[in-house]
């Protein structure tokens, strides 16, 4: 089969590397369908990550359709079209018992891409299959289930959930790229009063005002802080979500939210940020990081189903998967193309 591998540092390559075969009694192969690139295969592929080595086949989102199952595996069954998470949980260990799935000690968490080969491929093998693939409803596309194999449930969890987003709330949100929109959809979820968007991108911006956003800031043109004082008497924002992944913006947030307010960072960031306990020790912040775990997947799958959420129109682009190079190409240069979230489907025989 063919599948995004990387190679080191800036060295992706579309290459033939051998199919996936069940390994243990708890994997399934799934032939893949659909997928899609993330922000941090970018981190992946500027050597951000480096538990990454050369050789490993690239990507952590994708829907497809099982072909083989373990021994193992009793919920999944050959012809199921199913959404694979981008977390893998063993069920077993006491972080699953909690629900917890991205911190899972029996082997699970982040590992697609990243520990294991990942679902950049024509085919994946996808361990603990029961925990971590979700069976697709009727009537729900592909484009829409694709979605919640990462963005969807970290912007609710890591950032919404978090940060105890509630009626009324002031939320700024720093990054209108995929998981900072997906923040203003599932933000808009808990009633918020007003939710304001921070970018430097035209593009984002205008696509943050129509995933719902009520106040969009360039923040090359605007001083943010005091746009944010002015709209909250003086106060600063009840939630501020941080959803780019570089140690300036983690800093704005800190300044822009109020005292006793929550900040969520959601952004993955691959150099240190300061944290300047000095100046905030005082106005009783809370300040949340982390994994996504999924535990909300089920409950986004029904919000879609029911038609009270559709993340359709975050891709942008669409591919076959010969095309793979050139979608990294249009995803990496998102402030030229415009590109929010790109699809690459299986490339029809």
């Amino acid at each position: 089969m063919y599948a995004m591998t990387f190679r080191g540092p800036g060295q992706p390559s579309w290459e033939q590397v051998p199919d996936p075969e069940i390994q243990h009694s708890t994997d399934a192969i799934v032939r893949v369908d659909a997928v899609t690139i993330c922000g941090t295969d970018l981190h992946i592929l500027k050597g951000d990550v480096p538990e990454v080595t050369p050789g490993r086949i690239l990507g952590h989102e994708a829907v497809g359709t099982v072909t083989a199952v373990g021994s193992g595996v009793h919920t999944r069954k050959v012809g199921d079209r199913v959404l694979i998470s981008c977390i893998s949980a063993c069920g077993a260990c006491r972080f699953c018992k909690e629900g917890r799935y991205g911190q899972c000690l029996g082997g699970g968490g982040w590992i697609l891409g990243h520990l294991i080969d990942g679902t950049q491929a024509e085919s994946v093998r996808v361990p603990f299959a029961d925990m971590s693939t979700h069976p697709i409803p009727d009537g729900v596309t592909d484009e829409q289930m694709l979605m919640l194999a990462d963005i969807l449930p970290t912007s609710h969890e890591v950032g919404v959930l978090n940060g105890r987003v509630r009626p009324g709330d002031v939320v700024v949100i720093i990054g209108a790229g995929p998981i900072g929109l997906a923040a203003i959809m599932t933000a808009r979820l808990y009633s918020p009063g007003r939710i304001v968007v921070v970018d430097v991108v035209d593009s984002r911006l205008a696509a943050a005002a129509k995933f719902g956003a009520d106040i969009t800031l360039d923040s090359r043109h605007e001083d943010v802080r005091a746009r944010i004082a002015q709209l909250t008497d003086e106060l600063g924002a009840d939630v501020v979500m941080e959803a780019v992944g570089v140690p300036e913006t983690f800093e704005l947030a800190v300044d822009l939210v109020r005292p006793g307010g929550h900040v969520a960072n959601i952004g993955v960031h691959g150099t240190p940020a300061n944290l300047h306990l000095e100046r905030i020790w005082i106005r009783d912040l809370t300040i949340t990081t982390g994994l996504v775990d999924t535990n909300s997947t089920p409950t986004l799958i029904q919000l879609i189903r029911t038609g009270q959420l559709d993340p359709t129109p975050m891709i942008t682009h669409r591919f076959e998967m010969s095309e793979f190079p050139s979608a990294y190409e249009v995803f990496a240069h998102a402030g030229e193309t415009g590109a929010l979230k790109v699809m690459v489907s299986r490339t029809t025989p």
